[in-house]
């Protein structure tokens, strides 16, 4: 066990021998910490939160009670091989919320980005690769393999689709199961989710320019009503249109997947 002077941790805590905790960290009442916990400098366990496997907090990251972080996967296929859960910097992991470690058919890793808000009762499950600045609202649920690019938010009550990329800066409406990919800057709404438009709030609000944002609803007319296949349209949207934004949508369409793409209605 390797717990720095400078940590704070609570007489109830539990803390296996190995566990790792660095300074200026907080274990509150309660919390049991596995033998193979990494906690970095300034994380905060409220209390009542449970860390155990090969599981890495990075720096700053709030963890509130009854959290249950780096558990088995919910995956019977899973026989108990090593795998970890990655977490970053400056997280806010609320009540409640569950995050599996990876599994051998997935990688062995589930990885967390920075500045990420995991509201309550939340789930990320196994080899899920979640980037920086994503938002996941209460009740919602990250199934096996995903990959969920920087700045998307995922609306309460909603279900994503296991292997499903949602791209970067996406917005998932509320109670909505997502099956196939979403677009980058994609708006998703409904029980079965449509792609319904572009996350324009979200691009106005990160700053970007009039000129691009015209762009992208110009090539995003030619997604929903060009002509061929949906890839051949999004292929012909980079020869067209003169923005980074429009081509960070052709690059993830035709980038590597395991499951086909919402498509404008």
């Amino acid at each position: 066990m390797a717990i720095s002077e400078e940590a704070r941790v609570h007489p109830s805590a539990v803390i296996e021998e190995g566990a790792v905790i660095a300074a200026g960290s907080e274990v509150g009442p309660f919390c049991v910490i596995g033998a193979d916990v990494v906690l970095h400098e300034g994380v905060v366990l409220k209390s009542h939160v449970v860390v155990t496997g090969h599981t890495e907090i990075g720096k700053d990251t709030v963890v509130f009670p009854f959290a249950v972080i780096g558990e088995i996967p919910q995956d019977l296929k899973f026989k108990g091989e090593a795998s970890r859960l990655e977490i970053g910097e400056r997280n806010r992991i609320r009540e409640h919320v569950t995050m599996n470690s990876g599994t051998e058919g997935g990688g062995g890793v589930t990885k967390i980005g920075d500045d990420g808000l995991f509201m309550a009762g939340c789930h990320i499950a196994h080899d899920a690769i979640i980037g920086d600045r994503v938002i996941v609202v209460n009740s919602s649920a990250v199934a096996g393999h995903c990959v969920i690019e920087d700045d998307v938010i995922i609306g309460g009550l909603s279900g994503i689709h296991q292997w499903v990329r949602i791209g970067k800066g996406a917005i998932i409406g509320a109670v909505s199961m997502v099956t196939n990919d979403v677009i980058p800057y994609g708006l998703v709404q409904g029980p079965r989710g449509k792609l319904d438009g572009l996350n324009l709030v979200g691009l106005k609000r990160r700053g970007v320019s009039r000129a691009d944002i015209t762009a992208l609803r110009a090539a995003f007319q030619m997604m929903a009503q060009g002509e061929g296949a949906f890839q051949e349209r999004a292929k012909r949207m980079g020869d067209e249109f003169d923005s980074d934004y429009v081509q960070e949508i052709v690059d993830f369409v035709l980038g590597d997947t395991d499951r086909s793409f919402l498509t404008p209605g």
